[in-house]
Parts: C-alpha cells; sequence; structure tokens
C-alpha cells in the first residue's frame, strides 16, 4: 500500500489532495491564516504578505505562493511571523482613512477584522499619504482611494475575471496607487458597472454607490406612491445580512419589511422576468425560422449590455432587443398602476431591489426615461435594502411573513431561475420548446444547461431541427464566445451571457460571500424555490395572460414593442477631452500629435505607437516644438492605430511613419 503525500502543519500531519499551495493546505487543516489578496477564483498574486509560514529549513515564505511538497514541516504562527502581521497591518492602517465607523465597509472589512484578530491596538507609524478625491463620478460604485490597500484584488478580477481592465496600478514606489485608465474617473472609462471590484475589495476602497436617502425622502413624501420590485437573486441572499444561513428564502419576511418602511405596494420582478421569456423567445423563434441575426444574445445584464457597446457594436442586432426584467416591470408599472393607485405617473416612484450594481447604471439611460422621467427611479442592492432595515429598528429574523401584491407580484419558476446563469435559457427553452413541439411538456427541467462553468454549451433537437446553446458567465468568457461569432465561426443559435460569477446570485451588490458555497446555496435555494412553486412555466401564469390582454395586445405587437423593447447604442469610444502626456497646456505653435487610444486602435497597437513618439520627442528634445496627446476614437475603427499629425491623418500606422511625418512637420514649422 503506497503511503500517502503529508505536510506537517503545526504538529499535525495533513495529507496532500491537489491543493494549488501550502494556504489550501492550512485551511484544510482549519486553520485560517489571514490574507488580502487571496481568492480561489483569481490568480496568486502574493502582495499582502499576511499569510506566511515557516517552513522547516526554508525560512518564512508566503503560504498562497508556495506549492506543497511532501514532508514539509510548517507552523503557522510562531511570534516572529504574529510581529511581522501586525507590522503589517500597522503600516496599512498608518496611511489608511480612519473614518471606520462611518464606513459603508465597515462591518465586513478585513482590514478591521485582522487588526482586532491580530492585537493590533495601536500604529506606532506616522502616516505619509496625502489624502486623494473621492471618486463618486460612477453611477454604480464609489472610489476612495484614501482607503485601498494595493491588494490588488480589484485589478485581477477586473482584468482576469471580467477581461477589461478599466482600472490597474500606477505609479511606483510609495507614490503606487489604483486607478483607472489615463487617471480618469471611473465614470469616463471603458468601466460597464458590474461592481466586482467592490465585491472583491477587502476595505472600503470601492463601494456600490448607495441611494437610500432618495428612497427615505420619497416614502416621507405624502404626494408619492412608492411600490417595490425584487430580483430574484435578492430571496435568497438578503437573510446573510442578518447573520442566516445563505441561501435561506427569505421572501415573506421580505415583503413584510419593506412594507414596515412604508411601501404602498411590493411586487416581483419575476412577473416581468416570465414576461421576457415570451417576448424573448418569440423573438428567438422568429429569428431562428427566418435563420437572420442569429446567434440571438441575451439582453437581461446591463454590464453585459454596455460591454458589447463598448467592444463589439456589430454585434448588436444579435442582441435581443428585449429590455431586461427590471425595466419591462419599471416601463409597465408606471403605465398602469397611476391609474389602478389613483396618481399621476410623476408621483409613482418604482424602488428596484437588486442583487446588481449594473441596475444602478440601467436606470439612468436615457432609453429608459421617456420625456425625461424614469421608469426605475431608484435602484437599491441588497445590502441597502438590508442597512434601511436595520437603520428602521426592524428585527427581520422576527417579521411575520406577507404576500406579495398582485398582479405583478404572481410568477412562475421559470422568472425566478432567472437568477442562476443557466437559468434564462432554461426558461426559454420551457417556453420555446412546448411552442415547437406543440404539446406541454413532460419534464421542465433542462439540466444540460446548469452548471458552475462559465462557458457551458447544450443542444437540443426539436422536430428535426438542432438548436444549440452556450451558457456564459464572466466577461472574459463572454469575449470568447463574441469573437467567434465575430469571426463567423460559431455555431451556436442562442446565447446567455451574464456578467457575475453564476449569474445574479453573484452579483456585487449582494452581501459579500465568504466562500464559494454561498453563491452555490443560492442557486440551490431558487431552484427549490422553482420546485416549490405551483407554475414553472411563464405561459402558464395566468396574470401575464390577462395583461398582454388588458393592457399590451399582441406578444411582439406595437404596445409591446413600445413599452418592453428597446434599442443600443455604439460606446466604442470613451467620453471626456484629449489626455496630454507633456507638461503644460497645448500650444497653437506646436505640432499637434494626436494617437487614437480607442479600443479598436488599441487593440492594433496604438499605446505601444505612444509610447515610441513621446520617446522620440523626449530624445530629440522637441518638448517645446511638439504636443502628443491620447484622444479617444478617430472614427477610423477599422484602419487604426490612427494618427493625427496637424492635418494629417495616418492610417495603419507605424512608429516609421508617423517619425516620417512628424519631421516634415517640424521642417515646415521652421
Amino acid at each position: 500500500m503506497i503511503k500517502q503525500a503529508t505536510v506537517t502543519i503545526d504538529g499535525r500531519d495533513v495529507p496532500i489532495e491537489g491543493e494549488r499551495n501550502l494556504l489550501e493546505l492550512v485551511r484544510k487543516a482549519h486553520i485560517e491564516l489571514p490574507t488580502f489578496c487571496y481568492h480561489s477564483e483569481l490568480s496568486i498574486y502574493g502582495a499582502c504578505r499576511l499569510c506566511l509560514v515557516q517552513v522547516e529549513g526554508r525560512g518564512i515564505m508566503g503560504a498562497c505562493s508556495t506549492p506543497p511538497e511532501p514532508g514539509m514541516q510548517i507552523r503557522t504562527s510562531t511570534l516572529e511571523i504574529r510581529e511581522i502581521r501586525r507590522i503589517t497591518l500597522e503600516l496599512l492602517l498608518a496611511n489608511h482613512e480612519g473614518s471606520c465607523p462611518t464606513c459603508t465597509k465597515s462591518a465586513d472589512c478585513k482590514l478591521q477584522a485582522l487588526a482586532r484578530r491580530l492585537g493590533v491596538e495601536k500604529v506606532r507609524f506616522k502616516a505619509l499619504h496625502q489624502p486623494a478625491p473621492v471618486d463618486d463620478s460612477s453611477p454604480s460604485i464609489i472610489r476612495d482611494p484614501n482607503k485601498c490597500v494595493l491588494c490588488g484584488d480589484c485589478v485581477r478580477v477586473c482584468n482576469e475575471i471580467q477581461g477589461i481592465g478599466a482600472i490597474d496600478f500606477a505609479y511606483r514606489g510609495s507614490q503606487a496607487a489604483v486607478l483607472p485608465a489615463f487617471g480618469k474617473n471611473l465614470g469616463d472609462v471603458e468601466c460597464v458597472n458590474c461592481g466586482q471590484c467592490a465585491a472583491f475589495c477587502p476595505t472600503g476602497a470601492l463601494t456600490p454607490k448607495p441611494e437610500i436617502e432618495g428612497v427615505w425622502k420619497a416614502l416621507n413624501d405624502p404626494k408619492k406612491k412608492v411600490v417595490a420590485q425584487i430580483a430574484p437573486a435578492v430571496r435568497v441572499a438578503l437573510s446573510e445580512c442578518f447573520g442566516a444561513t445563505p441561501g435561506e428564502d427569505t421572501t415573506g419576511r421580505m415583503v413584510a419589511a419593506i412594507k414596515a418602511l412604508g411601501f404602498a405596494a411590493v411586487y416581483d420582478t419575476s412577473f416581468t422576468a416570465d414576461l421576457t421569456v415570451i417576448e424573448e423567445a418569440t423573438e428567438f423563434l422568429q429569428r431562428k425560422t427566418k435563420g437572420e441575426r442569429l446567434p440571438q444574445f441575451t439582453s437581461c445584464c446591463p454590464a453585459w449590455v454596455k460591454y458589447a457597446e463598448q467592444y463589439y457594436p456589430e454585434l448588436l442586432p444579435n442582441l435581443s432587443s428585449c429590455k431586461s426584467p427590471q425595466q419591462m416591470f419599471g416601463s409597465l408599472a408606471k403605465d398602469i398602476l397611476p391609474k389602478q393607485m389613483g396618481v399621476m405617473r410623476q408621483d409613482l416612484v418604482v424602488v428596484s431591489i437588486m442583487p446588481c450594481t449594473a441596475k444602478k447604471f440601467e436606470a439612468r439611460r436615457p432609453e429608459f426615461a421617456p420625456d425625461g422621467e424614469r421608469d426605475v427611479d431608484f435602484v437599491l442592492t441588497t445590502q441597502e435594502l438590508g442597512r434601511m432595515i436595520q437603520e428602521a429598528g426592524l428585527d427581520f429574523r422576527a417579521m411575520e411573513p406577507e404576500s406579495l401584491d398582485m398582479p405583478l407580484g404572481f410568477h412562475t419558476g421559470a422568472g425566478v431561475i432567472f437568477g442562476n446563469s443557466g437559468g434564462v435559457s432554461e426558461a426559454v427553452l420551457r417556453y420555446a420548446v412546448e411552442k415547437v413541439l406543440g404539446k406541454p411538456l413532460d419534464k421542465v427541467d433542462f439540466p444540460q444547461v446548469r452548471g458552475e462553468g462559465g462557458l457551458r454549451e447544450a443542444a437540443f433537437t426539436l422536430n428535426g431541427t438542432t438548436v444549440k446553446i452556450a451558457i456564459v458567465h464572466g466577461l472574459a468568457n463572454a469575449k470568447i464566445v463574441a469573437d467567434k461569432v465575430k469571426a463567423g465561426v460559431s455555431d451556436y443559435d442562442l446565447i446567455e451571457v451574464m456578467t457575475c460569477p453564476g449569474g445574479c446570485i453573484g452579483g456585487a451588490g449582494q452581501p459579500v460571500p465568504k466562500n464559494g458555497q454561498s453563491r452555490r446555496a443560492r442557486t440551490r435555494s431558487l431552484y427549490e424555490n422553482d420546485k416549490n412553486l405551483p407554475l414553472h412555466k411563464s405561459q402558464d401564469n395566468p396574470f401575464i395572460t390577462q395583461c398582454y390582454e388588458r393592457h399590451i395586445g399582441e406578444v411582439g405587437g406595437e404596445k409591446a414593442h413600445h413599452l418592453l423593447h428597446t434599442h443600443y447604442q455604439n460606446r466604442r469610444r470613451l467620453s471626456g477631452p484629449e489626455i496630454p502626456l507633456g507638461e503644460g497646456p497645448a500650444s497653437a505653435a506646436r505640432v499637434q500629435v494626436k494617437v487614437c487610444a480607442g479600443t479598436a486602435c488599441f487593440v492594433r497597437g496604438s499605446q505601444k505607437l505612444l509610447h515610441a513618439l513621446t520617446a522620440y520627442v523626449e530624445e530629440r528634445s522637441l518638448q517645446n516644438a511638439v504636443d502628443v496627446r491620447a484622444n479617444f476614437c478617430s472614427e477610423q475603427c477599422g484602419n487604426g492605430p490612427t494618427v493625427i499629425i496637424g492635418e494629417d491623418v495616418l492610417q495603419h500606422c507605424t512608429f516609421e511613419i508617423a517619425r516620417e511625418a512628424l519631421d516634415q512637420a517640424l521642417a515646415v514649422q521652421k
């Protein structure tokens, strides 16, 4: 019998069973090493130097970056290690903005938790950090650089999971900082507002942007009728704000708490998820029958929609024209509720309670504000609702459950599973398969589209026609699929895209999960919720049928398109002015050199070209004669990289071409 390889940790033998590093082995031994920068879903970074261990014969090493080897003798809490950890925390605290009691992240801040755990009672070091302005330019996220500990978690999740890189490290040494591109504000760069940077941030440096005060003000305005819609994923996560087990379904208590806050009615976004299924599935069947604009991408996730607008505008015709369930609800509510409630449209306030920070951005899109009046007035995250309940002094765990209001509170299981990756596809299949076969489904479950993989595939044959589906979460995975579609090598018919890990259950507005098990529990609970409901197919929702008959008319008809469908826009360019790379303001006396830094030119090498031209100007001491700037989008996306020197536009430009044109411009100027 072969003896199993082991590592000795604090005197106990721990078997090696495929763990990537010592940190995973130590945690398997039920020892929680402190760490800021380690996440199992991200690359190993080793920046915080808190997960140190003593390896016999090798000294002190970072547990996260050290692979296990049989026979290792490890100690996790020597006096030397404890002192190093304390010093590290003191150094972080010395340069950390000290408004901890009022920080949004206070209850979940790792820095506070580790300081308490490791016994840091005073900071012996002098602060050298100069306060930096807080960036609240984004509609979804607040960035406070004064609370950043440079762990890099936000940088890696934006780059590795979302494939965007809207923020990154800048400068060096004591000046090191995490910033959006070119030092611009977060609201001015290619951020898609998904908020995963905030979900992974261990401190209050990145947090969802709150709208609580606006909701309180509306609730206390006697002229207003304030109603709420609750997204599917919220019901299986809110209880975590009050210390309960992840995945607990709290729909009834949540409705009771929201009404106790002063809301006139509480509805369910799952109702308009059912509506989305019917409109989107009908759209898909029409496209499939005609063989046009395939594959069809789902359009429920606003972060994915913005990503497509920025990076794949040529694929926008492939997106479903359906609004998201949130915006369908807002449009429908503003159309039918004012009359029912006896108020003017402008006095009906629709508050969405969402697991998602990108929904805050979506609600502000001009397409969803007819005549300047928004369909959804406020978007609260799950975390924000939890804070409002606590602020009101309500004992959430003791609330007696109440029912959702009808008819917009009635929903089927298909609407509920929208909160999981694969849920939209399964809900659409429950409608489309029955429609194609012309008979009720024997089984409503489609386990082929379920799972945790970031890119999954499934195929179904219906009446001799094969339908191939891709299910994606994480925009880095969406890029893989979109590139195939763009290149014409995709054979998918329907592609579901969700930005957050696991779908909406992993949204950045949810309580921060302690581990991957939290998301799994939420996912499992939504599928159980589906099973516990009497109806599982959107087309069986009697109030959806009634809504079409009384308010909307024909599925996919004129009023349906007015209320429930939308259009998209090309966002390939970044907003804002040109960015000077030299000192001083632009001067008409200088030769103006503009290098396009838009996405299409960037991927064709404009950044290297920009660096080369800047270096050339500096080497020849031409700073007083040449003004080099990065500009955004020269509207020559297919011919990049594009450089403008004076009045000359150079396409497919190389350094040699630009240098020659610059030398000629300088000669003319002399």
